[in-house]
């Protein structure tokens, strides 16, 4: 065949000229395609490809110029509707909707998130697209940077063996209220959810298609609408496919980064969209829970093949495999959407977030984040820290020192969220540095706490839940209420939120040695926190007390250290610290003076600073924080911490009280002195 059309191909081209040559023998070889199975190209009598084979079709190379046309084709189709209800297709470069066959959707359920947030992509753990406003018409969403992405596999509604090329992708709206679609459940939490998905097995035809659910009905489902009821989570829900979903060709993985992928939800319909790179298909819905009147945050990416009353399925990528997930929206406003830490799926896939934690999402027409098998961090919308001895990074980029100690308030987000620290002083040997010995977070009414255990323990740190000395062991995770939960991975332990605040404390110990490194995520960006890792005014060199007095970099140590600190501290009765206290009292104190890697005895520096080049840290103020850290905290280990991490927005300095401001408080000390002594001899003088 191939010598075949290479013969047809050079001849075309002599009698024809090179257009109408491609034109012809694509229409050609497309007539040949058609009479062998859908989505594969076999041999007459041959056996048909099975369920994960390991022989994916070749995906076409194109260039980048190329492949921005067809994207840029792809997105105005995505919102190009169709001129009627049905399922339709189009082919690159036409914009012209042609009517295509109907089929039906799997009779899976791809089921809602449920329980603690997993250490991978999916059951909540997900970045999604918030609208600043109003709600949600149109989702939009494909993969950027797709890098070493080479085999996928998963099982079949979370059940039997993976199968090649098994996987969803996903829109999902966010659990709304409708009193309509939940008229007859007595459950006044009754919300209604929809999902966009598209369906590929791995053999055969994919499709495309929305699903309906009824979340925590607690009752008989409606009549006569084929709902379809299951028993889940201890109660009642109700689920349904479209009545129609349209066909598409099998995707092999290796093609993730030619697709797109849409879901619309107006006030007259819905409809969903699955661009392969050179044809759309598109179906359209039953509008069964009017997403339009609720949809205000939106879920994209991939995930497993479904789910059952178990929990969703998996869809499992090879070593090595990265990707950056972007979701845009409309929403009848032209700002940015908001990002939210949140997802609504139960499956999942084996990525997670990084390998650094995303930072503040940049204004754009979408969010966007990277997702990999070399992650690890949790998902969050704006990333803090409070490392070492102790440098603070701040949500928005300010990288500066706070060497107070005392317990304070890191963050704090109304109305449910705050994060505490305990820190104290390496007197009498470094007295001017601090690192941190506790952390402890509040989500809800649950507060948790991690604590450095007492030195004359086996025990490394000790958890406490509502003052509660509660025992997590390696590998475990324990739900807590409100959809919190707390989980350990070796000395990291990580506590989330079903908001998607986040706090990931790693608990160093080296010898004798310990402190803790701390993270803090929040669920929402824009998002009004406060507190030590907190700026103002959208400012990255400007932070505020708790009563709103404005500190601007560079900083005035006494302004820092005084207003600034003083009303951070929290006392013993607001300190969820205070499970902590062993037998030492909590310290409350202020550096005596600014203490930087330049102020380290020179042999101690230069030691310092060679082994934080040798574990990679590169030159600037990462550089000199490591330095820092490595002399102070005494163990080579503290490096770890400053390889790969985020460049700051800004640094943050302080500086001395002014000399001269000094001067003039004592010369006029001694003016009121003088002025005394004069009125005390004068009265002794008169008559």
């Amino acid at each position: 065949m191939k010598t075949l059309f290479n013969k047809l191909r050079q001849s075309f081209m002599r009698l024809f000229g090179i257009p109408i040559a491609v034109g012809a023998l694509t229409c050609l070889l497309s007539s040949y395609a058609f009479s062998a199975t859908p989505g594969e190209t076999t041999k007459p009598g041959a056996a048909a490809p099975q369920a994960g084979s390991t022989h994916p079709a070749a995906v076409e190379q194109i260039s980048p110029e190329e492949a921005k046309k067809r994207r840029d084709w792809a997105m105005s189709l995505h919102k190009k509707a169709a001129p009627k209800k049905g399922c339709f297709s189009a082919s690159y470069p036409s914009t012209e909707w042609q009517e295509a066959p109907c089929v039906k959707a799997p009779n899976i359920p791809a089921i809602p998130r449920h329980g603690p947030r997993p250490a991978v992509v999916g059951n909540n753990n997900d970045i999604s697209a918030g609208a600043p406003s109003g709600h949600i018409t149109q989702a939009i969403g494909h993969f950027e940077n797709v890098t070493n992405v080479t085999s996928e596999s998963g099982p079949i509604a979370n059940a039997g063996a993976s199968v090649g090329d098994a996987y969803t992708l996903q829109i999902n709206s966010d659990f709304f209220t409708n009193a309509t679609a939940c008229a007859g459940s007595t459950n006044p939490n009754c919300k209604a959810w929809e999902q966009w998905v598209y369906w590929n097995s791995g053999s055969g035809s994919g499709s495309a298609s929305m699903q309906y659910w009824l979340i925590a009905y607690n009752a008989n489902c409606p009549t006569g609408h084929n709902w379809n009821q299951m028993a889940l989570y201890g109660g009642t829900y109700c689920w349904k496919n479209s009545a129609s979903a349209v066909a598409v060709p099998n995707q092999p993985i290796t093609n993730m980064a030619n697709w797109t992928f849409a879901g619309t939800a107006s006030s007259t319909g819905d409809s969903v969209a699955m661009s392969t790179g050179t044809n759309v298909y598109t179906a359209s819905g039953d509008n069964a829970v009017s997403a339009s009147t609720g949809w205000n945050i939106a879920e994209f990416n991939i995930f497993g093949y479904g789910g059952n009353n178990l929990g969703g399925g998996t869809a499992s990528f090879n070593a090595g495999a990265s990707v950056d997930t972007r979701t845009e929206i409309i929403y009848g406003g032209n700002s940015a959407p908001n990002c939210v830490a949140q997802g609504f799926t139960a499956e999942m896939n084996n990525l997670s977030f990084g390998p650094t934690a995303p930072a503040a999402t940049v204004p754009g027409p979408a969010v966007i984040f990277q997702e990999s098998i070399a992650g690890g961090a949790a998902s969050n919308c704006a990333a803090a820290a409070t490392i070492g001895d102790t440098h603070l990074r701040t949500f928005n980029g300010l990288f500066y020192d706070f060497q107070a100690s005392g317990d304070f308030i890191l963050a704090e987000v109304d109305p449910g969220f705050s994060v505490q620290t305990r820190q104290v002083s390496g007197a009498p040997t470094w007295p001017d540095a601090t690192v941190n010995r506790a952390v402890a977070a509040r989500f809800g009414k649950t507060k948790v706490a991690i604590c450095l255990a007492p030195q004359r323990t086996d025990q490394t740190a000790r958890v406490f839940v509502d003052g509660n000395l509660t025992p997590l062991n390696d590998g475990n995770t324990i739900e807590l209420p409100e959809g919190a939960g707390i989980s350990r991975h070796d000395n990291v332990y990580l506590m989330t939120s079903e908001e998607g605040n986040s706090v990931r404390a790693a608990v160093n110990a080296y010898n004798s040695t310990t402190w803790i490194d701390v993270n803090v995520g929040l669920g929402r960006w824009p998002s009004a926190a406060k507190g030590l890792i907190a700026n103002v005014n959208g400012n990255v060199n400007q932070i505020a007390t708790r009563d709103d007095f404005v500190l601007t970099n560079p900083f005035n140590f006494g302004e820092l250290y005084h207003r600034f600190a003083d009303s951070w501290r929290v006392g013993e009765k607001e300190s969820m610290l205070s499970v902590c206290n062993t037998e030492r009292a909590v310290e409350r104190g202020i550096p005596n003076r600014v203490f930087y890697a330049e102020d380290l005895e020179p042999n101690l520096r230069e030691k310092a600073l060679g082994v934080c080049k040798t574990a990679g840290v590169k030159s600037g103020p990462m550089l000199d924080a490591c330095t820092l850290d490595v002399a102070v905290i005494g163990q080579d280990a503290a490096a770890k911490v400053f390889v790969g991490a985020t460049v700051p927005i800004a640094v943050g300095t302080v500086v001395a009280e002014s000399s001269h401001g000094l001067l003039w408080l004592w010369l006029l000390l001694l003016a009121i002195i003088c002025i005394v002594w004069l009125l005390i001899r004068r009265a002794k003088t008169t008559p």
